[in-house]
């Protein structure tokens, strides 16, 4: 007797309803899932509509080839339309500031070597032997950018072999503290005693070099590079320090630290750079020539450090007790426990934060125009007093506002990338 309810034949596989899967299906869920989001997409969707209404014409309509504002008005006849004929003209006004035209070469190698240098700490799947480059690169881009004799940078390598001499000699006789001062000593005491008479008498016998090219023909985008990723390089060890420091367990240490933070913290750049600019001389002995992007990369960095600092003992305050047990279970030293089981945790919770003090950082180095140095805000003002382009806005402020947006976007995206990479949850 056959029991007709049982199924005999599997039917074939039927594919999803059209209104469940694909673009229809997100639009549901994101843009159309109840009564205030519908509002709230068709509100958002009239926004664009006026906004592009307004701003597409006058984009669509622009003028790339000019001598002038005049001329560009003379072109459009009294049609509305952008005059972006000022960046075709000044565009590398605004890359390079006036740095000598027949040298561009120069920071464009720089940057070209910049992307080589980084790749290796970014990217992880290149081989670790090209970190060796990027620990050599800085000296590279000093004399790339500034000329001068070779042998400074060399001679300020040295120091640094100096000093890890000097602390290998010592480690066996004393401990870890004492032989990192001493050290640093070493290595300040061949920079600031014999590094520039050393390197002149090289450069004398045998003289290696480039043209120089001083500090104040630096401007543009350029500035705001060197500028932003040197503070970026330096703030996030120096700040691994000071989180460190605030949380340790020595009170000189702690108290030194905190008050550092908090101090930095408590002023605004502006005015550290005023200090870098105008006060910084007044402590330094007579005739010392202190230039003054060094003076404001010194302050930029501690100034981000400090914020890079709190940021990161975000990170260590978030991690389970358990984590530290777990190191001295396994009998490691302070400082094996921060290299291979706290810091890498800390620094990947901390992630977000760090990337946010990095954008914030590289905008600031616009706040230099009030001190004198030509970024591209400064050399948008210094083309504007131009008669051929006075009264002009709007087309600057778009190319360097868009400029500054490539930048910080691709750290926003990075960032992105490195969570998802370091993700160990399976959420």
């Amino acid at each position: 007797m056959a029991v007709t309810f049982v199924r005999k034949e599997m039917l074939p596989q039927q594919p999803p309803p059209s209104s469940q899967v694909g673009p229809v299906r997100w639009v549901r869920e994101n843009l159309l899932s109840s009564p205030l989001n519908i509002f709230l997409t068709l509100a958002a969707i009239y926004v664009i509509y006026v906004i592009i209404d307004h701003v597409g014409p006058w984009l669509m309509n622009s003028v790339w080839n000019a001598g002038s504002l005049a001329e560009c008005r003379q072109i459009l006849a009294g049609e509305s339309g952008a005059c972006f004929a000022v960046i075709n003209d000044r565009w590398r006004q605004l890359l390079y500031g006036f740095y000598p035209s027949d040298m561009y070469w120069r920071p464009n190698l720089a940057m070209v070597l910049l992307l080589v240098a980084v790749a290796p700490v970014l990217f992880d799947k290149l081989p670790r032997k090209m970190i060796w480059f990027s620990a050599v690169y800085p000296f590279i881009a000093f004399w790339l950018l500034w000329g001068g004799s070779l042998w400074l940078p060399l001679a300020v390598i040295a120091g640094f072999a100096i000093g890890y001499a000097v602390f290998r000699g010592l480690s066996p006789m004393t401990n870890g503290a004492l032989a990192v001062i001493a050290g640093a000593l070493a290595a300040l005491i061949w920079w600031f005693v014999a590094a520039a008479a050393v390197s002149d008498v090289l450069q004398s016998v045998i003289p290696l070099g480039i043209a120089a090219v001083p500090s104040r023909e630096f401007g543009g985008f350029m500035l705001s590079i060197i500028i932003g990723v040197t503070g970026i390089a330096l703030s996030l060890p120096l700040g691994i320090m000071l989180a460190l420091g605030r949380k340790s367990d020595m009170p000189l240490i702690k108290m030194i630290c905190v008050g550092f933070i908090e101090f930095i913290r408590g002023v605004p750049l502006i005015t550290l750079l005023f200090t870098a600019s105008l006060l910084l001389n007044y402590f330094l002995p007579p005739g010392t020539n202190f230039d003054i992007i060094l003076r404001v990369i010194i302050m930029v960095t501690l100034f981000a450090a400090a914020y890079m600092a709190e940021v990161i003992r975000g990170g260590l305050a978030a991690l389970p007790r358990g984590q530290y047990e777990a190191a001295d279970a396994l009998g490691l030293d302070y400082w094996k426990a921060q290299r291979l089981i706290i810091m890498p945790q800390a620094l990947k919770i901390s992630i977000p934060g760090i990337v946010n003090t990095f954008i914030g950082l590289f905008k600031d180095t616009t706040l230099v125009v009030f001190i004198g140095l030509l970024d591209p805000i400064g050399l948008s003002n210094a083309i504007r007093a131009d008669s051929n382009w006075n009264g002009i806005y709007w087309e600057l402020f778009i190319f360097i506002g868009a400029c500054f947006f490539i930048f910080c976007f691709g750290m926003s995206r990075y960032s992105m990338y490195l969570e998802r990479r370091l993700k160990t949850d399976h959420r």
